[in-house]
């Protein structure tokens, strides 16, 4: 068992929250603490929290109980955008000592100072979601070869489906002059790749406490940010998590496209290919927009990845509507998409609509938008086989292997091989594995399989 002093976190949900644990880790080292495995049984567990869907919900308390599980001791604190969301709900979870809402997750060693183990419900620090009107930097390191660089936090956008707004408050960013200085921070430490996150990135610029319903003008765009990121030394590639098609302008695709350091990769949420759908969403966009935005893309960059989200079974949406979305999804020049299952979310205008889809109706619809992605992605791969590209390899799960993504975010699973572990390595793209990934070769022709037949044998 280990001493009160460590430390494990278990996060939940996007790369935004990636960032803030790793953020929040190093604080816990600052002050000393020991970071463990999470089945290493520490002193101290931080679950940060996602809200997106129940599953999320319902996560959280399976990793609680996991937690206690590697130690009955260990205090147990719980944050991120659940905690802000129902704290009190959180609370009554057995185990659970400390729920820290928004504004308070990042003064945690403040309270963790103060805090025992005892039966009964946890303690409760959270505020109202306006008082979280200061922004946090943080990035991730340590974990993976890239880092997930924060430059945004919460959104003025009111989706109907969506409590990202009551979970994170309202729309703030960094300085493009403190984003920059974290850029060489990061690279310092020897990190080529940085994957830009935040809630509404392209909504960058905003800053400021808001006084009587005004904000303060923006000082800087999310144009002036990347122009500015480009320029910083050490870092190979940035990449932009997920930007709205709305804010994601021809200035900002044909700079991605000319840029020095900027990968030819976006990820823009569509949601629904139905125009009526998306008006029931209050998404800020017509499909319309959406195809030129994409066709834009592939002019300026045809090898360019894009990927999209979706979401089924949302209210109102009939099958005439699904199958819209899907026959506009299947003839867009697209690259993956990522499927999720509408789930009723409290505080949102969405359940009150009319025209409830039924789950299994819900959950076929995910199958069907599950494999056309399949079958997108397959194709985007199989446009790539014979040309050679850049690799940046990182650690596998299995330790026998390591993976890498091209700059158009084409993964790559080969043998392991320790001295390109964080190495930019050019690969000549073979074919299409079994599992998914693409088959190589370095170009100087050393094989990552051992001979051709192996390779082959990959590929059948």
């Amino acid at each position: 068992m280990s001493t009160p002093r460590s430390v494990a976190f278990y996060t939940l949900g996007c790369k935004l929250n990636y960032s803030e644990t790793s953020s929040i880790s190093r604080l816990f080292e600052q002050a000393g603490y020991q970071e463990l495995d999470f089945e290493a049984g520490a002193g101290i567990y931080v679950i940060n929290t996602c809200s997106v869907t129940d599953f999320a919900d319902r996560k959280c308390r399976k990793v609680v109980r996991q937690a206690l599980r590697h130690n009955p001791q260990a205090l147990v604190v719980v944050i991120g955008c659940y905690a802000q969301l129902k704290p009190e709900e959180i609370s009554n979870i057995p185990g659970v000592d400390l729920v820290l809402g928004a504004s308070e997750k990042f003064r945690i060693l403040e309270f963790i100072d103060e805090l025992s183990k005892a039966p009964g419900k946890g303690l409760v620090f959270a505020g109202e979601v306006r008082e979280a009107n200061t922004f946090n930097d943080a990035f991730s390191f340590g974990d993976r070869t890239r880092s997930f660089l924060k430059v945004q936090d919460g959104c003025d956008y009111k989706c109907s489906f969506c409590t990202i707004p009551q979970a994170r408050g309202k729309s703030r960013s960094d300085s493009v002059e403190n984003v920059v200085a974290n850029a060489q921070k990061i690279a310092a430490l020897g990190v080529k790749e940085i994957v830009l996150t935040g809630v509404n990135i392209g909504d960058f610029g905003n800053g400021g406490e808001v006084v009587e319903g005004m904000r303060p003008k923006k000082e800087a765009m999310f144009s002036d940010l990347i122009r500015a990121l480009d320029e910083v030394e050490g870092i190979s590639r940035f990449r932009i998590s997920s930007i709205e098609p709305n804010l994601c302008s021809d200035e900002i695709i044909d700079f991605v496209a000319d840029s020095k350091r900027f990968v030819p990769h976006f990820h823009m949420p569509l949601q629904s290919g139905s125009d009526k759908v998306l008006r029931l969403m209050r998404r800020r966009y017509t499909r319309s927009l959406y195809a030129d935005r994409v066709a834009h893309i592939k002019t300026r960059m045809p090898h360019a990845c894009i990927g999209v989200d979706v979401i089924v079974g949302f209210p109102g949406e009939t099958e005439a509507d699904f199958l819209e979305t899907y026959h506009f999804l299947k003839d867009l020049d697209i690259s993956y998409l990522h499927v999720f299952t509408y789930s009723e979310r409290a505080n949102t205008p969405a359940p009150e609509l009319e025209g409830t889809v039924d789950m299994e109706e819900r959950r076929r619809r995910n199958e069907m938008l599950t494999i056309l992605s399949e079958k997108k992605k397959r194709f985007f791969y199989e446009q790539h086989v014979g040309q050679e590209r850049i690799v940046l390899f990182e650690m596998h799960k299995d330790k026998r292997r390591m993976s890498g993504f091209t700059d158009n975010y084409i993964k790559i699973e080969v043998p392991f091989h320790a001295n390109l572990i964080n190495e930019m390595e050019p690969v000549q793209l073979q074919g299409v594995l079994k599992n998914g990934q693409m088959a190589g070769r370095f170009s100087d022709r050393t094989a990552f399989y051992q001979g051709a037949s192996e390779v082959q044998q990959l590929l059948e």
